[in-house]
């Protein structure tokens, strides 16, 4: 089912949806076409979908979701698109606003958080809004859960390609959990004691939680959250307490804060900086440790900051 057109959610809507055509945005209509918003939803939706759909990502590498602004393309883009895709658990911030409306409208758009239960979502310290934490992805085994939503999303726009979907997904799901257990490998060789993770703000919890670690971000858990100089020495006197070998910077968040702290705490900061919010850039294919990936996909993402945790802590 195509998406409705809804009332303007971007400045210059009206011009676009009077002179907008699909040819002129997607590449092949007979394929689903679908847009997405993060960088890990993205992968997520080519990893399933494969030949038969034509995905268009709202995010791009190193790009924050937390304060992110629609583009007028991306507003041709959905009122063009078979189906939508979001992360959800307001991660996209004000976006999220508009999806829900086009939703309600009878749009076709999927939350692929929306099968995580209440006891699996951690509720933050702060308050953010009322919602739990939005950084599921940084445990696989619960990044397992957005595949179904895809699958089903998929499946209704090409039901005849239902079945591979379905299969893609499940073979998906196997690399995700073995996914989970690489990593589990990995972090075992940093001793307990010294698993405190330092970052620019707070998108590590569920990291945390599946791999037993401690975590401490200057921000909070959304980036437009801005840190006080309270925040700041704070951070500074817990990583001199705790005699921490290295903080980690984060792709998606302005280094300069992360930095004052490692320059007052005497703490070196880590050359390589952690995806957060965002994945690498497509094809940013790195060796290490005897194996390669691509920075770019949500695996090599995962793998990326794991070798780069270990590989400052331990």
């Amino acid at each position: 089912m195509k998406l409705i057109q809804i009332g303007a959610i971007a400045m210059g809507m009206a011009a676009l949806t009077s002179c907008n055509s699909k040819v002129s945005i997607w590449q092949d209509e007979a394929k689903v076409n679908a847009v997405t918003t993060s960088t890990m939803v993205t992968d997520l939706v080519q990893v399933i979908g494969g030949d038969k759909v034509e995905v268009i990502g709202m995010m791009k590498a190193g790009v924050d979701p937390h304060s992110y602004e629609q583009t007028a393309s991306d507003v041709a883009a959905m009122n063009t698109a078979d189906v939508i895709f979001y992360s959800g658990l307001h991660l996209e911030g004000h976006v999220q606003e508009g999806l829900e409306k086009r939703a309600e409208k009878g749009g076709d758009v999927y939350a692929v958080t929306k099968n995580m239960s209440e006891e699996e979502l951690i509720q933050p310290e702060e308050e953010f809004e009322s919602y739990a934490d939005p950084h599921v992805w940084g445990d696989p085994e619960l990044w397992v859960k957005t595949i179904d939503v895809v699958v089903e999303g998929l499946s209704k726009e090409a039901p005849a390609h239902a079945d591979e979907f379905k299969k893609r997904g499940e073979a998906y799901r196997k690399q995700l959990l073995e996914l989970k257990a690489w990593s589990k490998a990995r972090i075992a060789e940093v001793p307990k004691e010294q698993r405190v993770l330092v970052t620019s703000h707070d998108a590590f919890f569920y990291f945390a939680k599946a791999y037993d670690f401690e975590v401490k971000g200057l921000q909070g858990v959304s980036t437009e959250n801005v840190s006080g100089v309270k925040d700041v020495q704070d951070l500074i006197t817990f990583i001199k307490e705790r005699q921490l070998k290295m903080i980690f910077p984060e792709s998606s968040v302005n280094k300069k804060g992360i930095e004052t702290v490692a320059s007052k705490a005497g703490v070196k900061l880590s050359q390589e900086e952690l995806f957060s919010d965002a994945m690498g850039e497509p094809g940013d294919v790195v060796e290490l440790h005897g194996e390669s990936y691509d920075r770019g996909t949500y695996i090599g993402m995962q793998k990326h900051n794991i070798n780069t945790v270990v590989d400052g802590l331990k």
